[in-house]
């Protein structure tokens, strides 16, 4: 028998080595069978790596600045359609003021009879706050929303404290608009932060409001555009000197008790005041209910030489006038909705139909008695 030498191989090991040989094989054929069935199997490995992430990235850039510039042309677009209708209201209550108001009116028309039509009528005196645009009912209801959400604000920008505007002097914007100014002070920073909060108040609602010049408050007493036929007969601005005796003129102070939502385009109310959606109270006057007025009666005496709050019995006269132009209005739609043939056509109708179901059941009422006895 020969003896295998150093380092020989037998049979059985060359069997084993054939047999992983072709196990491995086998193997490695199944592997490329399933990576072949596998999604990405016809992607270059190059592919895989990170030379598309820029690519990509970059698409993504460019749908995104398409997006921007879409949006930004919206708002441009709705900027361009901007029509303000609505506006935030603080109404001038204080006699003395308005007294002093159509003294002014009056000097200026014995000057030119024109510009009767120019002046602002007696109930609309107020400073605007901030306007706005509500093109339905739903977006005024979201502005009565933003309105009540803004008292909060209010009340923390004042600290507890009333909020009273003095007016004194004349100015008017380049001699188209004429206004009495408010005086300097703390009250028009405090005016100043409440406008402010109310812009941002409704412009979080996605409600379009403000305007692109800066808020300066003034209260308007006439206007050249609301009589266009002055134009026409040389009337092209407000003349100076007819106002200048009344150019540091003090007309006196208004104390700040309501902010209103008031309608540009509406019927105005019977009093001159605008229609008005919604209001906040401001101050301690929450309503003029007993216990308010026991409060300001018992302040009353603090005050110095026996002096009243001032428009405290102008807005106590304004909430019972409204609330009796309120039932006026509701007594008169039923009287109309009475007056109507409809209406009444129908009340007979339901009367006697509620007649002959009484008899019915009255008659069958007998049939059973008589039924039972």
């Amino acid at each position: 028998m020969e003896r295998p030498g150093a380092g020989g191989i037998n049979s059985s090991e060359c069997e084993n080595v054939s047999r992983e040989k072709e196990t491995s094989e086998e193997f490695e054929a199944n592997a490329m069978d399933s990576l072949i069935d596998m999604p990405f199997a016809t992607i270059d490995i190059k592919d895989c790596g990170i030379t598309d992430v820029p690519h990509t990235n970059l698409e993504r850039s460019k749908e995104n600045e398409r997006i921007s510039k879409d949006q930004i042309k919206k708002r441009k677009k709705k900027q361009k359609d901007y029509q303000p209708n609505y506006f935030l209201s603080i109404p001038i209550t204080n006699k003395e003021i308005t007294r002093g108001i159509k003294i002014l009116q009056n000097a200026i028309i014995q000057q030119d009879k024109q510009l009767a039509k120019a002046m602002t009528s007696d109930g609309s005196f107020h400073i605007t706050l901030l306007v706005m645009q509500l093109l339905s009912e739903d977006e005024v209801n979201i502005g009565i929303g933003a309105l009540l959400e803004l008292k909060p604000f209010i009340e923390e920008i004042l600290q507890g404290k009333q909020l009273i505007l003095p007016f004194q002097g004349i100015d008017t914007f380049g001699n188209q608009v004429g206004f009495v100014k408010l005086a300097e002070g703390d009250h028009v920073n405090s005016l100043l932060e409440i406008a402010e909060a109310a812009k941002r108040t409704f412009q979080e609602k996605g409600i379009l409001a403000g305007e692109n010049r800066s808020f300066k408050p003034h209260l308007t007493f006439m206007k050249l555009s609301k009589a266009p036929w002055l134009r026409k007969k040389g009337v092209k601005k407000i003349d100076p000197e007819f106002y200048e005796k009344f150019i540091s003129h003090r007309f006196g102070e208004e104390m700040v008790h309501r902010i209103d939502l008031c309608s540009m385009l509406k019927k105005k109310q019977s009093n001159g005041y605008y229609h008005c959606e919604s209001s906040v109270v401001i101050g301690e006057l929450e309503s003029p209910s007993s216990t308010v007025l026991q409060r300001y009666r018992q302040d009353i005496p603090s005050w110095p030489s026996g002096k009243k709050p001032i428009g405290l019995r102008d807005l106590i006269n304004e909430a019972l006038r409204r609330e009796r132009m309120s039932l006026k209005s509701k007594v008169k739609q039923i009287k109309e909705l009475l007056l109507k043939p409809e209406t009444q056509a129908r009340i007979r109708r339901e009367l006697f139909e509620g007649r002959s179901v009484n008899n019915s059941n009255q008659g069958n009422q007998v049939d059973f008695s008589t039924t039972l006895t």
